[in-house]
C-alpha cells in the first residue's frame, strides 16, 4: 500500500511541469549546498559562535567545529520534506499552493546557504 501510495504521487507530480522542476531545482541546489558544506569544513581547535542570548551570563555561546555539519543534515531533511509535502498539497489543495510551498523550501536552503557562508567566513582561520 506504502508503495502504491508512493507511486501514485510521483505520478501526479509529473504531470505538473512546473512542479517537477520546481521539485528537482530544490534538490540539486540542496544537493550542491551539502557539497559546499563538505568541502569548507575542516576539522579545527577553535569554537565558532553558535547562538546568542541577551539571557543569562555570557551572551555568546560556542561551539565545537563539527556544529556546522549539522547543516548538511537540514538541508536533506528541507529537500526531502518540502518536496514530499509540495507534491501531498498538489494533490489535495492544488496547484498554487504547492509552488508556493516549493518556492518556500527553494528559499530556506538559499538562507541557510548564506547563512552556513556568514559562519564559514568569520570562523575559518586566515
Amino acid at each position: 500500500m506504502l508503495k502504491t501510495n508512493f507511486v501514485q504521487s510521483i505520478k501526479e507530480l509529473l504531470t505538473n511541469r512546473y512542479l517537477t522542476t520546481l521539485s528537482i531545482i530544490l534538490v540539486l541546489l540542496s544537493a550542491a549546498f551539502i557539497i559546499y558544506i563538505l568541502l569548507t569544513v575542516r576539522p579545527s581547535d577553535l569554537q565558532l559562535v553558535t547562538h546568542y542570548t541577551a539571557f543569562g551570563v555570557t551572551h555568546l555561546y560556542r561551539d565545537q567545529w563539527f556544529y556546522l555539519l549539522s547543516f548538511v543534515g537540514f538541508a536533506v531533511l528541507v529537500a526531502f520534506m518540502h518536496v514530499a509535502i509540495a507534491i501531498k498539497l498538489y494533490i489535495t489543495k492544488g496547484h498554487p499552493l504547492a509552488i508556493m510551498f516549493a518556492w518556500f523550501g527553494i528559499g530556506v536552503i538559499v538562507f541557510a546557504w548564506v547563512t552556513a557562508i556568514s559562519i564559514i567566513n568569520v570562523w575559518s582561520p586566515v
